[in-house]
């Protein structure tokens, strides 16, 4: 384990009193969740041959996302106390180009609450500093606003994403960074079962199904994120509630409510809006009022305008020594 999951594991264990319920053996929401996601998959994609890939896409691609969130509470410690048990029931690659273990890695070096936006040391930070800003040419600057609204962070945002990781994992692997080797070849054996799958019983190009599904996948993922934090001085005021998702919250596992999962990150999906009324007026007062109510809020503030600046309006978050 390394020296931040140490730092990440301990933070979790102190969370407030939203964490008052001891951790049980087996969390079977959690775990049924799994199964049935899994088992989704699998009856999409075997139903392509038969099926108009109109009609198996979208629905596959709801599945990867929601997979995705599934993934997320299971790298915080969910579903089974063992972390060998969860960590096989999270390995499957369904969008093929994130790997698991590199997720968990990067995830949880962003619950550093006190380097939450910093353009450098929160790995899901949107921010630039004014450096990198500065050396970005036309094209990279015009990607970047675009962005800024929800329109190009769905549209243009997966390829971003996808494209800005693998290239910063293959410097990883071509700078002999200890384990990021280990990493790729333990992905690549989970795709191998996966890509088979896909295209011997489902019969699609894995070139289309990383089109119609794990990109679609992606962008779905890249809505819950569009507003989760701002860059501001306070610490809990750079993380924002979405309430009254009803569409999008159960496939982002009510990670919407997103002030309440950085409080106590351990706690169980499923409890999410039963702690989240008992704790609401607080947690507002606390993050200084930054709600939306829905995603449908979102769109329309920001379908087409920026949410934020993409320069970060500090430069870099300050050190407190």
């Amino acid at each position: 384990m390394s020296s931040f999951d140490v730092e990440t594991t301990d933070r979790q264990a102190a969370s407030p009193a939203t964490s008052t319920r001891a951790r049980v053996l087996v969390e079977w929401p959690t775990l049924s969740l799994a199964i049935g996601l899994y088992g989704a998959w699998l009856g999409l994609i075997a139903l392509a041959p038969h099926v108009s890939l109109w009609i198996i896409a979208p629905l596959a691609a709801v599945v990867v996302a929601w997979q995705s969130s599934m993934q997320h509470e299971i790298l915080h410690g969910h579903p089974t106390a063992s972390r060998r048990v969860n960590r096989w029931l999270g390995m499957v690659p369904l969008t093929l180009w994130l790997p698991y273990e590199r997720y968990r890695q990067t995830h949880l070096q962003h619950h550093i609450d006190e380097r939450l936006t910093d353009p450098l040391d929160d790995p899901e930070s949107r921010y630039v500093t004014p450096e990198d800003w500065a050396r970005l040419g036309a094209l990279g600057r015009a990607l970047l606003r675009a962005q800024a609204t929800l329109a190009g962070r769905m549209v243009i945002g997966p390829f971003w994403a996808i494209g800005r990781f693998w290239f910063n994992e293959a410097d990883r692997v071509i700078d002999g960074e200890p384990g990021a080797r280990r990493v790729w070849i333990e992905h690549a054996l989970w795709c191998l079962p996966v890509i088979l799958y896909i295209t011997m019983v489902g019969h699609i190009p894995i070139w289309l199904y990383l089109l119609v599904i794990a990109v679609p996948a992606t962008s779905i993922m890249l809505i819950r994120s569009f507003c989760e934090h701002r860059a501001v001085p306070g610490v809990r005021e750079r993380v924002a509630i979405v309430e009254n998702s009803w569409v999008l919250g159960p496939i982002f596992l009510f990670n919407s409510l997103h002030a309440l999962h950085h409080e106590n990150p351990t706690l169980p999906w499923y409890r999410y809006l039963a702690v989240y009324r008992e704790n609401r007026e607080r947690l507002i007062k606390e993050n200084g009022g930054l709600v939306y109510n829905s995603y449908f809020d979102i769109a329309w503030r920001y379908m087409f305008r920026p949410h934020d600046q993409i320069e970060h309006p500090m430069g870099r978050i300050p050190r407190e020594f």
